[in-house]
C-alpha cells in the first residue's frame, strides 16, 4: 500500500471521527480544517462509539447558522448539502430559524426544504412568505424540467393509441393490431395477410378523452409526495385531452383544481400535518367523476385511515365496479418504500387495486398504461425495484 494512499485513508478517517484524540495521528490543514469544523457543528457528539469526541454546535445563533450554511455550500456538493441541511433541521432544531428570510436566502433549495416550509405555512410571518415562495418556485421549476417532457410524451402517446380510427392514413396505421385483427384473411399462396380492416392510431384532437382526479393525503409524512403530485397535476392539467382535478385532504378536503395553472400556488394551498379522513376525500372525489369508464382516480396516501374504514373500502369497490381506473400510490417520491397501513393495502389488493410506492420517473408510464386501460399489475411489477 503506497504512502500517499495510506495518508489519504487516514485523512478521511480523521474527518469522519473528528476530535484530536482519534488515534489516527493525522493533522488537518487548509480546507480540511473548515470541513472538520462544519461537520463538528452539525454532528457534535457523533464520534466513534458515541464517545462525544466532536465538539461543536451552532447554538441557535442566526449569524452562526448563516455562516455554517455558506461553509457547507463551499466545501460539499449540492447533494451532500441537502442531506446536511435536512440533518440540521432534525438535530439542531433549526425550524424556527427557517422563518427568517435571511436564513432562507442562505439555504440550498430542495424538495425536503419545501416540505418543511409547507409545514410552517400557517405560522410563517408575512416578511418570510415571499422568500419562501421564491425557494419553492425554484424547486418546482427544477422538477418541471425533470418530468414535464417525459410526462407529456408518455401521456400523449397513450391518448393517441387509446383513440383508434378504422380508416387511418398510411402513416397512422397500427400494423401490429391490424395484422392481429386480420389473421383470418391470411393468403397461403401469397404468404401474406390481406387486411379487410385497418386499425390506426387516433390523431390529436381538442376533445377531452380522459378525466383524471388526483386525491392527495397531506399528512406530514406525505410531504415529498405532495410536492411531486402538485407538479405532475399541473403538467397533466396543461394537456387539453385530459380534464384534471386535484384535491388534498387531512380531516378536511380542499379542491385545488382552480390553481393548477401554477403549482407554486397549489403547494401554498396545502396544509401539511393533521389527521387523515380518506373516506371523506374519496366521497368528494366521487362527485367529480361524471364519466366512470373514461376516468382515472389516483389516491396518494399511506392509507392510515382516521375516518370510516369500511365505507372507504366500499367507495373504492363502487368506483372500480363503475369502470373507474383506480390507482393507489403509497408514495410518489424518490424516498423508497414508506410506512403504510398494511391491512388497508391488502384489502385494496383483494379488490384488484394494488397499493404500491411509485417514483416520479415511473409515474408517466403508469399514467400511460392507465389511459390505455392496460393491466396495471404487469406494469407495476416491471416498475418496482428488484430485491
Amino acid at each position: 500500500m503506497s504512502t500517499d494512499f495510506q495518508q489519504e485513508r487516514m485523512r478521511r478517517w480523521r474527518l469522519v471521527l473528528g476530535g484530536d484524540s482519534d488515534a489516527t495521528g493525522q493533522k488537518l490543514s487548509g480546507d480540511d480544517v473548515g470541513i472538520d469544523a462544519a461537520l463538528a457543528a452539525l454532528y457534535a457528539g457523533a464520534g466513534a462509539g458515541g464517545s462525544g469526541s466532536r465538539k461543536g454546535g451552532l447554538g441557535g445563533s442566526a449569524p452562526n447558522v448563516a455562516r455554517w450554511l455558506g461553509d457547507i455550500r463551499t466545501y460539499f456538493p449540492s447533494t451532500v448539502v441537502q442531506v446536511m441541511q435536512a440533518d440540521a433541521v432534525d438535530r439542531l432544531n433549526l425550524t424556527r430559524l427557517l422563518l427568517e428570510p435571511e436564513m432562507l436566502e442562505a439555504v440550498e433549495p430542495d424538495i425536503n426544504l419545501v416540505g418543511t416550509l409547507l409545514s410552517l405555512n400557517r405560522v410563517m410571518p408575512e416578511s418570510t412568505k415571499e422568500t419562501a415562495r421564491q425557494v419553492v418556485a425554484k424547486v418546482v421549476a427544477d422538477l418541471e424540467r425533470r418530468i414535464a417532457q417525459q410526462t407529456r410524451a408518455a401521456v400523449t402517446g397513450a391518448l393517441n393509441r387509446a383513440t383508434r380510427i378504422n380508416r387511418p392514413k398510411h402513416r397512422d396505421i397500427d400494423w401490429d393490431r391490424t395484422i392481429r385483427a386480420n389473421l383470418a384473411h391470411y393468403q397461403p399462396e401469397y404468404r401474406t395477410v390481406i387486411p379487410q380492416r385497418l386499425i390506426g392510431y387516433g390523431r390529436r384532437s381538442t376533445a377531452v378523452h380522459r378525466d383524471v382526479v388526483l386525491c392527495i393525503d397531506q399528512s406530514g409524512s406525505m410531504a415529498a409526495s405532495v410536492v411531486y403530485s402538485s407538479v405532475f397535476a399541473a403538467v397533466l392539467a396543461s394537456m387539453r385531452a385530459l380534464r384534471t382535478s386535484m384535491v388534498v385532504f387531512d380531516t378536511a378536503v380542499v379542491d385545488l383544481t382552480d390553481k393548477l395553472a401554477d403549482p407554486v400556488e397549489v403547494l401554498f394551498g396545502t396544509q401539511l400535518g393533521g389527521g387523515t379522513d380518506i373516506n371523506r376525500a374519496i366521497a368528494y372525489s366521487q362527485g367529480l367523476i361524471s364519466r366512470p369508464k373514461d376516468s382515472i382516480f389516483v389516491l396518494i396516501s399511506d392509507l392510515y385511515e382516521g375516518g370510516v374504514r369500511d365505507e372507504m373500502l366500499r367507495r373504492v369497490a363502487a368506483m372500480t365496479a363503475a369502470g373507474v381506473q383506480v390507482i393507489v400510490l403509497l408514495a410518489l417520491s424518490d424516498e423508497g418504500a414508506p410506512a403504510y397501513d398494511h391491512q388497508n393495502a391488502a384489502a385494496l389488493a383483494a379488490m384488484g387495486v394494488p397499493a404500491f410506492a411509485c417514483t416520479p420517473d415511473a409515474f408517466p408510464e403508469l399514467m400511460a398504461a392507465a389511459i390505455e386501460r392496460r393491466d396495471l399489475r404487469s406494469v407495476i411489477e416491471r416498475l418496482q425495484p428488484s430485491g
